[in-house]
């Protein structure tokens, strides 16, 4: 039962991939526009540069973490395919 709730919390296609990095951009920018109020000026444009650019980062890594994982499963399945042929 854990094992099917976990499989809820796994990214498998690039779409899905999108689907969260949209969603941490809109909270990003959310947070971005409070700390404009917080801080006007200077040092609120550079939060809210901060937060733009950890969006950024966080989805160029969960992309190419997809990526890996996705050569990753098709390996495994060409290993696998290769040692049922030789049998």
């Amino acid at each position: 039962m854990l094992r099917k709730i976990g499989r809820l919390f796994v990214i498998k296609t690039r779409f899905e991939a999108f689907l969260i990095i949209y969603a941490l951009a809109l909270g990003a920018m959310t947070r971005g526009i409070a700390y404009l109020d917080q801080y006007p000026g200077f040092g609120g444009w550079l939060l809210v540069t901060a937060c733009s650019g950890a969006v950024f980062m966080a989805g160029a890594k969960i992309l190419d973490c997809l990526k890996y994982e996705q050569a990753e499963r098709a390996a495994q399945e060409a290993e696998k395919a290769q040692d049922s042929s030789s049998r």
